[in-house]
């Protein structure tokens, strides 16, 4: 749940709470240290075979950046006994369909197939683990589809380096500091040893999550996974980053030239601690109630009445989640606004809820928020596939998928207010001017 929860500022609901349903599981861990979780839904004929491997752009050498999302795209090249260009072909083939994705934190694998090809779903991902080809052709084809990608969402997009530009100045130390899609130059440079290398440090099967979720019977499913995945060698014990950002104790300013644009936004970011910290719910249910979409107070007043912007959006990133966390209030303004002026209506509405409590109406209105995005998010076979293999990787704790509604519950109005007072500081976060840029 956590990647839809700290998203809460991107779309407030409105409507009414519903009941959420427990989510049923079963799990182990296998001798190569391969942990397994299986869900069982028998509402329709089709299976979910997902893997996470604990591996993002936060694990990279600085100076080989975008090498966990390059892999994201390498492992679909082949394997020993998939042919290359076949992967896709064979997954269409018996009625599924695939993809991928990666973060700062993990990068995630997945299929969906009819139910009876369970079995095929779980060799594929088993030939994934244990033997990839990689060779130097699949590295040159793989190098110019990312470069495409990079054109095409970086590059060449109107605000497409915004995310970029916020993360250089929120970090200084910490590998968040690079976005995910990485240096192209660095790419470029790399060897097929390299690459070879990466891949046998991190996508070992003690660092990796199976997901078995749809219409499984338990004791089949198991005695398929160990079948598929007991030959994958245990591999050595894989380093977690562990880098310590100093405090942002003095208001940063920087500005950002874009090329693709002629309107400015102007950005407001804060650092704020990892999900594990005690101040993650409250954090999520004040950024979610200051800015959560067009009925919230920041926006109302800025957009609607003041008229000062012409766009306003706000939100916590929703996969920088494990180290740190950012939260970013982003607006474009009317001609003739100041960068002052906007600022001057930001810190206004975040200094009412650092000294007032927000109303019993809103409050309610956060809770019914909370429910709906819970509900919603698991209903989808997918996502729950996902959200559980998050769970344990964030917290060793799957379970997490049922009681993590309650740490939302239990959150206080007076907790969220003191969440504004030590971390909405006028003196630890970035101004970012992000302009058009000059001649």
């Amino acid at each position: 749940m956590r990647k839809s929860l700290s998203a809460l500022a991107i779309a407030l609901f409105t409507s009414g709470a519903v009941l959420a349903q427990k989510v049923e599981f079963e799990e182990f861990t296998m001798d190569n240290g391969l942990h397994v979780i299986m869900h069982q839904d028998k509402s329709a004929p089709v299976v979910v075979t997902s893997v996470l491997y604990h591996v993002g752009s936060k694990d990279e050498n600085p100076e080989r950046t975008g090498f966990a999302h390059f892999f994201e795209h390498l492992l679909f090249e082949g394997t020993e006994n998939i042919e290359r260009g076949e992967w896709f072909k064979m997954v269409t083939a018996n009625g599924g369909q695939n993809n991928a994705n990666t973060t700062e934190d993990r990068t995630y694998y997945y299929e969906v197939f009819p139910s009876n090809n369970l079995e095929l779903g779980l060799w594929m991902e088993s030939e994934r683990m244990l033997q990839p080809v990689i060779n130097q052709i699949g590295v040159d084809t793989q190098n110019e589809v990312v470069k495409e990608e990079k054109r095409a969402r970086v590059n060449n997009q109107p605000y497409g380096s915004f995310m970029a530009a916020v993360k250089e100045n929120l970090f200084t130390k910490h590998p968040y500091r690079w976005a995910p899609i990485g240096s192209m130059e660095h790419l470029d440079e790399a060897t097929l040893e390299e690459f070879y290398d990466f891949f046998k440090k991190f996508y070992v099967p003690n660092n990796a999550i199976l997901v078995v979720a749809g219409d499984i019977e338990y004791d089949q499913t198991k005695k398929l996974v160990e079948k598929y995945f007991s030959p994958v060698q245990k591999g050595a014990e894989v380093p977690k980053v562990n880098v310590v950002e100093d405090p942002i104790r003095e208001e940063i300013h920087a500005t950002f030239e874009d090329p693709n644009i002629q309107l400015p936004m102007y950005v407001t970011a804060y650092r704020f601690p990892s999900v594990k910290d005690n101040d993650t719910y409250a954090l999520d249910l004040l950024i979610a109630y200051l800015t959560g979409g067009k009925s919230a107070p920041m926006y109302k007043k800025i957009v609607d009445e003041k008229k000062t912007a012409m766009e306003l959006m706000a939100f916590t990133h929703p996969y920088l989640v494990e180290d740190y966390r950012m939260s970013l209030i982003a607006a474009i303004p009317t001609p003739g606004t100041t960068r002052e002026q906007i600022q001057e209506d930001i810190d206004a509405e975040i200094k009412k809820v650092q000294t007032d409590l927000i109303s019993e109406r809103d409050f309610q209105k956060l809770q019914n928020t909370i429910e709906n995005a819970y509900v919603n998010q698991n209903s989808n076979l997918e996502t729950l596939a996902e959200n559980l293999a998050t769970n344990y990787m964030l917290y060793k704790d799957t379970n997490m998928i049922n009681t993590e509604i309650e740490k939302y519950r239990s959150v206080t109005r007076e907790q969220i207010r003191e969440a504004a007072q030590k971390h909405l500081q006028s003196n630890s976060r970035l101004i970012l001017d992000y302009v058009p840029a000059t001649e």
